[in-house]
């Protein structure tokens, strides 16, 4: 037969089956202790800007240190931050 054996195939596919399941359950279990930080777009308006921070207006206004600021960009005259979803609020 052509491609070796092929219980050694159904070998290989069996252990990473139990592998790949192990990895997802234990992901779950992680997610479920230590949630992943959400990242979102936030249109803002710039009031003042300073060496280390921003002072935007989304409704309210909040100085955002621009260390937690991981991107910018301007859509349609609009200005939109990439933020952690707790950072907005």
């Amino acid at each position: 037969m052509k491609g070796g054996n092929p219980m050694f195939w159904l070998d290989i596919f069996l252990s990473l089956r139990e592998t790949l399941a192990t990895k997802q359950s234990q992901s779950w279990y992680s997610n479920l202790f230590y949630p992943k930080e959400e990242y979102i777009w936030a249109r803002v308006r710039i009031l003042h800007e300073t060496d280390k921070a921003i002072l935007v207006d989304n409704g309210m206004r909040i100085w955002i240190p621009k260390s937690q600021i991981y991107g910018i960009r301007l859509r349609n005259n609009i200005f939109e931050i990439y933020v952690k979803k707790s950072t907005i609020g």
